[in-house]
């Protein structure tokens, strides 16, 4: 049943979409900040590992937080989700800006970054929850669309640090104004035809995550994927540098590995878009079956491709990029197509609190890791993730 707002299809369904891409990408753009521009923080603050992994794992773990009270008091079916939007965007927005007036790498930045994590589970499950609103027969387009802006979103921090050069506190305040517009961007949508409440959470549906077997697939292949893409998003452009930097000097290996991350990671945005137009005709496990295989593969040729010609690895990385992300609204979609209505908002929200639950870990660990092994080694763990998605996705084509 559609509530007060919602308007008819196709009437204002583009127009709606195209603003709500708008609103989460500025939204978005705060989510990799402080990755973007660690190398400047640290070159005015001494960090520690731990501490600057932790600058960009707090916004994980602040978007599980975030994600599970949403979710258990039912905000956006209890509000507008388009005000829920706005009101996340901008408080994530002078979370974010409160890196100005902290020491980098302190208690109170990481604090900040955990409040903006915590926000931001109202931006991307909010616009989902928008978007979906607005068609059945073509939701793979729609959240391939709104996945492809949140990818976006998350690649310009690495554009901002670009542009800012050594001033990343320009880079923070751009990023925060950005932020700000984008949740007033969303009240210039739509709610459309279908879009109606999705019911509060609720824990038995946690049990049907492990009892119903088509569910339980699509929750493997998701933290599958998960494993490797937030750690990848977070630090290829940090590896990237350090990989060019053997054979160019520091300050351009620098410009490179930042434009590299920026590429890569919005070549994920472009494509998940392009995938979500055959998703709905191909099959969604065929499109995750496709990316996971493709991901995988890139991951281990970046690995041995590492400090060598710079070109070779850039190609690596960018195919990685292209191939990590189209997967993930098609996984979502799996959820709500196999859960039964009545509990597919919990099913979401909660398969969304294990993945990012999942990335605090990975994100944390990475730069750690990578320090105790090698970069190289990290990738080819990461591409542990992608082959066990696969299984997961082959056993569920194999029940549908």
């Amino acid at each position: 049943m559609s509530e007060p707002g919602a308007i008819s299809a196709p009437a204002g369904k583009y127009r709606s979409l195209f603003f709500l891409m708008l609103a989460e990408i500025s939204g978005m753009s705060l989510w990799f900040m402080s990755a973007a521009i660690l190398p400047d923080m640290v070159a005015e603050v001494p960090i520690s590992e731990f501490r600057q992994a932790a600058l960009s794992s707090a916004v994980q773990i602040g978007f599980v937080a975030g994600a599970l009270v949403s979710a258990i008091f039912g905000l956006p079916d209890r509000f507008d989700p388009r005000r829920a939007f706005a009101a996340s965007a901008l408080i994530a927005a002078v979370a974010n800006a409160s890196l100005l007036v902290t020491v980098p790498g302190s208690d109170p930045a990481i604090l900040a970054r955990f409040i903006t994590g915590a926000m931001l589970a109202g931006v991307y499950p909010v616009g989902m929850k928008i978007v979906v609103g607005w068609g059945q027969r073509d939701r793979g387009f729609l959240v391939g669309a709104l996945v492809g802006a949140l990818t976006f979103g998350s690649a310009a921090p690495h554009l901002l640090a670009l542009a800012g050069g050594a001033d990343w506190r320009w880079s923070v305040g751009v990023a925060s104004l950005a932020a700000a517009i984008g949740g007033l961007l969303c009240l210039a949508t739509k709610l459309g035809p279908f879009h109606a409440a999705a019911g509060e959470f609720r824990f038995r549906s946690i049990a049907l995550a492990w009892t119903n077997r088509k569910v339980r697939l699509a929750y493997a292949g998701y933290l599958c994927h998960m494993w490797e893409l937030y750690a990848m998003w977070a630090w290829i452009g940090l590896a990237a540098t350090l990989s060019f930097s053997a054979s160019m000097a520091e300050g351009k290996a620098l410009v490179f590995g930042r434009l590299l991350a920026f590429g890569a990671i919005a070549a994920g945005g472009a494509t998940s878009i392009v995938a979500g137009l055959f998703a709905d005709r191909l099959g969604k496990e065929n499109i995750a079956l496709t990316a996971l295989a493709f991901s995988g593969s890139a991951a281990l040729a970046t690995a041995a491709t590492f400090g060598g010609p710079p070109w070779i690895t850039m190609i690596c990385v960018l195919v990685w990029g292209a191939a990590i992300l189209p997967d993930s609204a098609q996984f979502s979609a799996l959820v709500a197509d196999h859960s039964p209505p009545e509990m597919t908002g919990s099913l979401m929200t909660f398969q969304t609190a294990l993945g990012f639950g999942l990335t605090f870990f990975t994100v944390q660990a990475t730069p750690m890791l990578a320090a105790a092994i090698s970069w190289p080694a990290v990738f080819v763990i990461m591409a542990i993730g992608p082959a066990f998605g696969i299984v997961a996705m082959l056993r569920l084509r194999a029940l549908t």
